[in-house]
């Protein structure tokens, strides 16, 4: 057997990658899933070789991972724009009426929204007309009559599974780092972009289920994220979304283009073959405007 420079034995290019692909679909398949999917960086030529000409699967989204550190600073809040903190009831209503159309929306949201992790759901007006939109007055309501522009997002503890470290910096960057933050800290006024000690294990949150509708949904999709940076002071280094391609909430949304990933890629199949059933394959279809990423696959 071949052996690399350690003498540990060679285990690739021997089919053990795709023989694991196949014995997760036979296992997807016996606990009744019709779909297999998986996400990988664009440029991870080796895992597209494997998925897309080995083992049969579609290039199917390119969602963007957008990420943006927590600063001792506030970030501003559109000034146009009223937050709110949802009851769970009251989320889990609006996710089913407004959202359970959305690409990989889960059938039991309210198990993902009443999970310890889940650290609440919030929703954003945008209320220029004077109607009085600028208070919750409870789902019913606001599904009868919603505002002009809204938006609506739930955040979720990664910190509470896993914790990321950022490794093999230099001591110049480390330190360049540490005096940003200090000055960060020492002169808030100054909205220095600082840079958490990504240095050390630090965890983030993740937001999820955003979506929103009207003229201005955007602008509401930016105070949502802007309060939970706020919100994660002290408690996380980073807050992330991942929005689709297409998705009209992402052209507002705060982020550092160098902590994001603006094209991942998400790979699709039909499991046990297409036209056991009515013959649509969904992994072929057209992308939506949105999609639902389940934090529970974070």
């Amino acid at each position: 057997m071949a052996r690399d420079s350690r003498g540990f034995p060679l285990c690739r290019r021997i089919g053990l990658a795709q023989r694991l692909v196949r014995r997760l679909e036979q296992w997807f398949e016996m606990m009744g899933a019709e779909y297999a999917y998986m996400a990988t960086d664009k440029s991870n030529e080796a895992s597209l070789r494997l998925f897309t000409v080995r083992c049969g699967y579609s290039k199917f989204r390119t969602p963007s991972l957008l990420v943006h550190p927590v600063h001792a600073h506030r970030l501003r809040v559109p000034r146009r724009a009223a937050v709110f903190r949802l009851g769970a009831r009251d989320a889990e209503r609006l996710y089913n009426a407004r959202f359970a159309h959305v690409e990989f929306f889960p059938a039991d949201i309210g198990a993902v929204l009443g999970n310890q992790l889940s650290i609440g759901t919030f929703l954003a007006f945008i209320d220029d007309d004077g109607e009085g939109h600028g208070e919750w007055r409870g789902a019913e309501r606001f599904l009868a009559s919603p505002p002009a522009s809204w938006a609506l997002a739930s955040l979720w503890d990664c910190g509470g599974v896993f914790r990321l470290e950022l490794r093999g910096a230099s001591r110049l960057h480390r330190a360049a780092a540490a005096a940003t933050r200090a000055l960060d800290r020492a002169a808030r006024w100054m909205r220095v972009p600082s840079v958490p000690d990504f240095f050390r294990p630090f965890s983030g949150w993740f937001v999820y289920g955003l979506g929103g509708d009207g003229p201005d949904a955007a602008v509401a999709a930016e105070a949502l994220f802007a309060t939970f940076v706020n919100m994660a002071r002290g408690r996380a280094a980073a807050v992330a979304v991942e929005v689709a391609a297409c998705d009209p909430l992402r052209r507002r949304i705060p982020h550092w283009r160098r902590l994001s990933c603006t094209e991942d890629l998400w790979c699709m199949k039909r499991l046990g073959g297409i036209g056991e059933s009515d013959g649509w394959d969904w992994s072929r279809s057209a992308p939506g405007l949105s999609i639902f990423v389940d934090p529970r696959e974070v």
